[in-house]
């Protein structure tokens, strides 16, 4: 299975990278979404990330999950038409949607919360409860095509429902 992971600068670096590497040691193989392809962006604590491809290069029918990484990422990820575009495509074709801590923000931009059941960090509850999330404090939830997590210490949960979660594809 192939899996997208957005990227900008300041990705939670745990958030982007947990994940990551729990899938491609799943067997899955993992491409890099950035504003542009071979570039470098850095996390949070400075760890670097290479993305392999650009957002605009991209279709939904060429994934199975998309993940979206926390931090102060998402604040800029959710201002591209491209993400936002490829958010909605994953997600009417019912394809699997992570998001952790902050990344309730892109979802939100996208308008696809309504009526979801979700976590995310508390400090962006009203944000999804203004999109029309249900909003519930757990490590992690699972609601349809949505895996959402609330901060890196629900990690390996959240890990372990990703890789449930395209298993079950």
């Amino acid at each position: 299975m192939v899996v997208a992971s957005l990227i900008h600068h300041d990705f939670e670096d745990l958030e982007f990278w947990y994940p990551t590497l729990r899938l491609q040691e799943a067997g899955h193989t993992v491409h890099i979404l950035g504003e542009r392809p071979r570039e470098t962006w850095r996390g949070k604590y400075g760890v670097p990330a290479e993305s392999t491809h650009s957002f605009e290069e991209v279709s939904a029918d060429d994934y199975d999950m998309l993940l979206v990484p926390g931090g102060w990422a998402p604040d800029k990820l959710r201002r591209f038409p491209a993400v936002l575009d490829l958010v909605r495509a994953m997600n009417d074709s019912g394809k699997i949607i992570g998001q952790i801590c902050h990344a309730g923000w892109v979802l939100a931009s996208a308008g696809i919360l309504q009526g979801r059941t979700v976590t995310s960090t508390p400090g962006i509850r009203d944000d999804m409860t203004n999109a029309g999330a249900i909003w519930v404090d757990k490590p992690v939830v699972v609601e349809g095509n949505l895996v959402s997590s609330r901060r890196p210490p629900d990690l390996p949960h959240y890990g372990k429902a990703l890789v449930e979660a395209l298993s079950g594809r």
